[in-house]
């Protein structure tokens, strides 16, 4: 995490070569989240990517799965992860996802639970992939979508497992803005920098108030992760992963590059 002012902070992902999410970078976040509650300073929060293709990725599926579900129950009373995402998207800042690269499962369901996420026209790519190896998202999107982007969009995305690029990001409403990439960077900051310099009593109480008006339950969120953990332990989940894997899943190149056509070829 890094300062700009005692107002605007930017948390970096930065776990090369493809920004895979693991047990490690989930009780980063949760210190950062702590962290972030506490400062009564901050008033604006951008997360954002220094891997070159990768905003954040999927889960790493090569790592201990106890590893991360052994990782207590977070202030909500949910597990790790939808906890993280339910206190960001409760917290009385403002967080913004700057997406260049991929939002794979975990990068989406960040940029789903922030308050506002602009994408870059030409390199960002958003998935929730997992229908297609037979697992269900863990991290609250099934939630969320419906309520951005309204049903049967939701369920295209969910169902279609398919990768979504940033224009049609935009056009979807998945994304606030879909932008040129060279000038994403400006614009976002130029976007936080306005924001920080606004009273948080402001902010923070309008958040409060357009939260009440729409935001998923904790029951709902629960439930997610709940089928998710149930999903992972699955045999057809199990062989399609190894399947996945033997083909270059998780490794620099196509797989990771192309991962929805890959996901859809189970299917055939």
């Amino acid at each position: 995490m890094t300062r700009k002012s005692p107002a605007y902070c930017r948390v970096i992902f930065d776990n090369p070569p493809l920004n895979l999410m693991g047990a490690e970078i989930v009780l980063a976040l949760r210190e950062i989240m702590a962290a972030l509650e506490a400062d009564e300073q901050v008033k604006v929060v951008v997360f954002e990517s220094a891997v070159d293709g990768f905003f954040l990725n999927h889960s790493d599926f090569l790592g201990k799965l106890e590893d991360l579900t052994g990782i207590p129950q977070g202030p909500t009373g949910l597990e790790a992860w939808p906890d993280i995402l339910a206190r960001l998207t409760r917290a009385p800042f403002v967080s913004i996802a700057l997406i260049r690269g991929r939002a794979t499962g975990n990068g989406s369901e960040i940029a789903l639970a922030c308050d506002m996420s602009f994408a870059s026209r030409e390199k960002a790519i958003l998935s929730q992939w997992e229908v297609g190896v037979g697992l269900v998202a863990g991290g609250g999107p099934m939630a969320r979508l419906p309520r951005l982007i309204g049903r049967g969009r939701a369920l295209e995305v969910l169902l279609g497992s398919d990768d979504i690029r940033g224009d049609l990001a935009e056009f979807y409403g998945y994304v606030n803005r879909a932008l040129p990439d060279a000038e994403l960077n400006g614009f976002v900051d130029a976007l936080a920098g306005r924001i920080a310099s606004f009273d948080k009593w402001a902010i923070s109480n309008t958040k409060r108030l357009v939260n009440a008006a729409d935001l998923p339950s904790d029951v709902e969120l629960s439930a997610g992760w709940e089928a998710c953990m149930t999903s992972i332990m699955r045999p057809a989940a199990q062989a399609k992963i190894k399947a996945l894997l033997a083909q270059g899943f998780q490794k620099v190149g196509d797989v990771e590059d192309r991962l929805g056509f890959y996901a859809g070829q189970f299917g055939q």
